[in-house]
């Protein structure tokens, strides 16, 4: 498979409670386990992250599929919900909620294009099969 791109970053410290930097020095961030965790909190997390780049991305594929579709995106927003639950083995999972919002296009033709995003969204194809992504359209 030929890439178009990669991204690195490095995590150091301690896990969680470390400090995370892309190899270009654009993201350079502490990492702190959230209060609901039993942490500190104070800083962002492995979930935030996953959710700000799973939004964005999210975002990106709905504005190619409604682009194709001559459908207006003005305004549209995308929220990504990121939560961690415990699995039955002791360890975690998470589950993902998209919830998209596109004000300028008709209930039943934003949910199409949403189901269409769902597919060309690399966060969405990543994730398929090994994580429970829900989609709702505001």
């Amino acid at each position: 498979m030929t890439s178009l791109y990669t991204a690195s970053a490095a995590a150091t410290g301690d896990g969680r409670n470390g400090h995370v930097q892309s190899t270009d020095g654009v993201l350079d961030l502490d990492v702190r386990v959230p209060k609901e965790m039993g942490g500190s909190g104070g800083a962002t997390n492995p979930e935030q992250l996953f959710a700000a780049g799973y939004a964005a991305c999210f975002h990106s594929a709905l504005r190619l599929v409604a682009g194709q579709a001559k459908a207006d995106t003005t305004d549209s927003e995308v929220v990504a919900d990121v939560s961690v639950n415990p699995t039955e083995t002791g360890g975690f999972q998470l589950s993902v909620q998209l919830e998209v919002s596109l004000p300028a296009v008709d209930a039943e033709t934003a949910q199409k294009l949403v189901e269409q995003a769902h597919q060309v969204c690399p966060y969405s194809n990543a994730t398929r099969g090994n994580i429970e992504v829900t989609l709702s359209v505001a």
